[in-house]
């Protein structure tokens, strides 16, 4: 979604909960004086908080407008748009309108409707934007070509990730803190963050042990910003000397898209030190080429994955390519008992010492107490339906929910993936690689 078609100097930013009270003082200045609004604000205020697109203006820290549509399937309806009395004329509502048109279009809508009471302003802008009314009842409908970006997304596999998750992650708060202040916030407030000088990242290397998260944080990224999220699979590109045309094929695709989180999980397959294979050192070179002209496009974000940072190529990890270099590790104390009483609430309304599963999960990574969660609970649901020992199936009334001793039975039952040397390893790594 772009800003720039118009002369505002609004910055157009997804909309946040924190919005709501100014978005909807907004939208009241704007029909104080004209017909009541064809769809009731209670409509309005519930598409904010469904998987719907919303989006604001934002001018020096003050919201001057905001519009949000309805999806249904390939066909959005653009509810409100709204412009602050101060604003008019600058602009304002016509960069909303374009952004909306942008990111509805990359979310693969075809057809957008909007429907004006009778006599109202907004209909003569809307014919400014390739709108075109129909009928007797102001409704404004445009049809949309796939440059928006829709039709690349479906073929690289890009999706939109659920709104909330990266709040949802439980525990990890020292990754999720520094996530958040050194990514998310300079390109959810890029008008602020330019103000201060800050330069929002372009590029970034998430490094530590398997199963710690890694993937989910990206995906945790791109729905903080509300933005598609795309994964690259090292492994899928063509194999031989093939590998560097399909990465600069994917890479030319990429750019049509407005906005986009791509992720490359695993990077090491395709930046490991050169070690003088042909195919190796094509596709690694390939790669350092295509990344400064994907850092050029303002909504883009490059998050790249990697077990083994000591294992990346110097020139692909150096500054100017990667903003920061951001260790994710393994859960300390305060982690796993976040992550585990998450757990434990799903699964059972026994009082469970978490302390003891804490203590008892020391090497445990947030995927292996997952596979010891799901072990506990599948225990009590077997217990509930064989009863004991019984191999006929049966509900039994009252039977008990999962208990502290399945818990550590299911502990004692999965393997851990870290090892002390693994841990060690990554320490040293941090000191040696961190960018933060």
């Amino acid at each position: 979604m772009s800003s720039t078609r118009s002369a505002t100097a609004a910055h157009i930013r997804p909309f946040e909960p924190r919005d709501l009270d100014e978005a909807v003082a907004v939208w009241a200045e704007a029909t104080a004086d004209r017909q009541p609004a064809v769809f009731p604000l209670a409509d309005v205020v519930s598409a904010l908080g469904a998987e719907h697109m919303a989006l604001v203006a934002e001018r020096e820290g003050a919201l001057t407008g905001a519009a949000v549509a309805h999806l249904q399937q390939d066909h959005a309806w653009i509810l409100r748009i709204g412009v602050r009395s101060g604003a008019r004329g600058e602009g304002v509502g016509g960069a909303l309108l374009d952004a909306l048109v942008d990111g509805l279009a990359a979310r693969g809508v075809r057809r957008v409707s909007v429907l004006l009471p009778d006599g109202e302003a907004g209909a003569e802008a809307l014919g400014a934007h390739q709108f075109t009314r129909r009928g007797g009842v102001s409704y404004h409908h445009r049809e949309l070509s796939s440059g928006g970006g829709g039709d690349v997304l479906e073929r690289l596999g890009g999706l939109y990730v659920t709104p909330g998750l990266f709040e949802r992650l439980a525990g990890m708060e020292r990754e999720k803190d520094l996530i958040e202040r050194r990514v998310i916030l300079p390109l959810a407030r890029a008008e602020q963050a330019d103000r201060h000088g800050v330069r929002p990242p372009r590029a970034i290397i998430l490094f530590g042990p398997p199963g710690t998260g890694k993937t989910t944080f990206a995906k945790g990224v791109a729905s903080r910003l509300r933005w598609p999220f795309v994964e690259l699979f090292p492994s899928h590109l063509a194999v031989g000397g093939g590998q560097a045309a399909a990465l600069r094929e994917f890479f030319a695709s990429i750019v049509e898209v407005n906005e986009v989180v791509l992720f490359i999980d695993e990077v090491e397959e395709i930046a490991a030190t050169r070690d003088g294979r042909p195919v190796t050192h094509a596709v690694t070179n390939e790669l350092l080429k295509l990344i400064p002209a994907f850092r050029e496009r303002p909504r883009h974000l490059l998050v790249c994955a990697t077990n083994a940072i000591h294992s990346l190529d110097a020139a692909f990890i150096r500054p100017g390519r990667f903003d920061y270099v951001l260790p994710v590790g393994p859960p300390d104390e305060t982690a796993r008992a976040a992550i585990w009483r998450g757990y434990v609430a799903q699964i059972t309304d026994d009082n469970i010492d978490i302390d003891r599963l804490v203590e008892a999960t020391q090497l445990f990574t947030p995927a292996d107490i997952d596979f010891a969660a799901r072990k506990a609970a599948q225990a009590a649901f077997e217990r509930e339906v064989f009863g004991d020992g019984s191999t006929e199936c049966s509900l039994i009334p009252g039977s008990t929910r999962a208990t502290v001793d399945d818990f550590l039975g299911a502990i004692a039952d999965t393997r851990p993936t870290l090892t002390q040397a693994i841990v060690q390893e990554f320490e040293t790594d941090i000191d040696t690689y961190a960018r933060m």
